[in-house]
């Protein structure tokens, strides 16, 4: 099937929106970003056509990482802000908790810190609740919380979520995270 050709069905419309959003990442990963986003705008396109909200929102998700890689922070937003909704609507907790955390990260990279916070609120409850949530999701969603804290001067706080980063990038076995979460820790005292 070519992937300008709608599918006739919502189930081969979304394998097709999984695919090209798979290729997109692959392709961001590789550090191929204008691939990534022929990818990712495709993905959106089709998705469009269809009428499932979390094939729409997953392909959102990735034109705004893609734009966000790309230090467009205005258009990361917007497109994570349409996304949200979709999420909200669907029934895949991780995509929801994903598409908010990156959202708060945005907001808070942009200087929105009461908003940002207000994302991440929404967020860890997901991530915490979904067993099957991978540890380091939930490990760098604790962490952009614990970032957040620090910039609000919430040292208690923040001492607390880089205290449950730091346990948990140390079950998923990413050093780097036991690492930053230790240096951090030592530093708020």
């Amino acid at each position: 099937m070519s992937e300008g050709v709608p599918p006739e069905s919502g189930a081969a419309t979304r394998d097709v929106v999984e695919s090209l959003v798979r290729k997109g990442m692959a392709a961001r990963w590789a550090d191929r970003p204008d691939e990534a986003m022929r990818h990712m705008k495709a993905a959106v396109a089709l998705a469009r056509l269809g009428e499932d909200p979390v094939a729409l929102a997953r392909a959102l998700h990735g034109q705004a990482n893609v734009e966000r890689d790309r230090r467009r922070l205005d258009m990361a937003m917007r497109l994570y802000l349409e996304a949200v909704p979709l999420c909200r609507r669907g029934d895949d907790r991780l995509v929801h908790a994903h598409t908010v955390r990156h959202l708060g990260d945005v907001l808070r990279e942009m200087g929105d810190l009461d908003k940002a916070r207000r994302c991440y609120a929404e967020a860890l409850p997901l991530y915490r609740a979904d067993p099957a949530a991978p540890p380091l999701d939930v490990a760098n969603a604790v962490r952009s919380a614990a970032i957040l804290c620090e910039a609000l001067d919430e040292a208690d706080q923040a001492r607390l979520l880089w205290r449950e980063a730091h346990g948990l990038y140390r079950d998923a076995g990413v050093e780097a995270g036991v690492s930053e979460s230790a240096a951090h820790l030592e530093r708020l005292g």
